[in-house]
């Protein structure tokens, strides 16, 4: 658990300055990828589907 928080703090970092320097390169991509990939292995998984569901069923639908 420990190394996957790491993780996900790591390509977080990486990822936020990829993308504050508008740098669309595959390693960017790359660094998207791993960073959910991480970030959906870790605990904060359940809380962010979570919010997510409760934001979609917020949105009202026509």
């Amino acid at each position: 658990m420990a190394v996957t928080v790491s993780l996900v703090s790591v390509f977080g970092l990486v990822l936020f300055f990829l993308l504050r320097s508008h740098s669309l390169t595959p390693g960017a991509a790359f660094a998207a990828v791993m960073f959910g990939f991480f970030l959906a292995s870790s605990g904060a998984a359940g809380p962010i589907n979570e919010m997510t569901a409760a934001i979609v069923h917020a949105i009202p639908s026509r």
